[in-house]
């Protein structure tokens, strides 16, 4: 099969420069945002992931589903993309995308393993959110996605929000909203491409990766983006992570 095409047309999409994250978070080349990773399918679709050992992203499992090819994209000094293989790609076993797709709690979680090291790029930490996760628990999101729902050029640079834990967050699913707007009218949240971005707690060694961005809704749960943010948290899933990166040689 000849994926080349279709990947060369998601890399276009994430050519142009994007004008501001969705409700206006800010671009982060540095600090959480070094750890970013652009990921593309065969099928079109683009997603993020945060590179946790040198040849390691984790992402969420419904941006890697079998019957398509995926890649990475590294740019240059110049901005232009080039794709880099993925060499394995490992999905939790209990995913369920009927369920993700109806927002519901499932284990939105995926690995994969790199060819080579991205260049440019450096590590995040593993780790567990804090226990309990209360309404007003404040988390930061990274994501290349789009700022405006529908326009892919929009996307491909990394962008940060700051959003808190609203509803009944607990193990399985925490949702997170705009602390200013709280979900009820259009404000920072993640939209399409940051589906698989991490969620990142302050802890006192530094941020470390809690969760993965697993969907989004618009203002009072309508379709779209800016409204509400859905995160698959790892305190299930974490020894999940370790088993396999173990199997896979890499130790975390």
């Amino acid at each position: 099969m000849n994926i080349l095409p279709r990947l060369i047309a998601s890399l276009a999409l994430l050519s142009v420069p994007a004008h501001a994250i969705v409700g206006g978070g800010a671009p982060s080349a540095e600090g959480v945002g070094r750890s970013i990773i652009t990921i593309v399918g065969s099928r079109g679709n683009f997603c993020t992931g945060t590179l946790i050992a040198p040849k390691l992203v984790l992402t969420a499992a419904h941006c890697v589903q079998p019957g398509a090819d995926y890649k990475i994209v590294e740019y240059g000094a110049d901005r232009q993309p080039s794709l880099q293989d993925v060499r394995t790609v490992a999905i939790h076993p209990g995913f369920n995308m009927q369920a993700m797709s109806g927002h519901r709690a499932t284990a939105d979680v995926a690995l994969l393993q790199l060819a080579t090291p991205p260049k440019g790029r450096t590590q995040a930490a593993l780790g567990l959110p804090n226990i309990p996760i209360n309404v007003g628990n404040r988390f930061t999101i990274a994501g290349i996605g789009v700022t405006v729902r529908g326009d892919g050029k929009s996307g491909g640079t990394v962008r940060v929000a700051g959003l808190v834990a609203t509803g009944r967050p607990g193990t399985l699913q925490i949702r997170l909203v705009d602390p200013v707007g709280q979900g009820a009218r259009e404000g920072l949240g993640a939209c399409t491409g940051d589906s698989g971005a991490p969620v990142f707690e302050d802890k006192q060694s530094g941020p470390v990766i809690v969760g993965v961005v697993s969907w989004s809704t618009g203002p009072n749960g309508s379709a779209g983006c800016g409204g509400m943010t859905g995160v698959t948290p790892l305190t299930l899933y974490r020894d999940w992570i370790l088993q396999t990166a173990q199997k896979w040689g890499v130790g975390l």
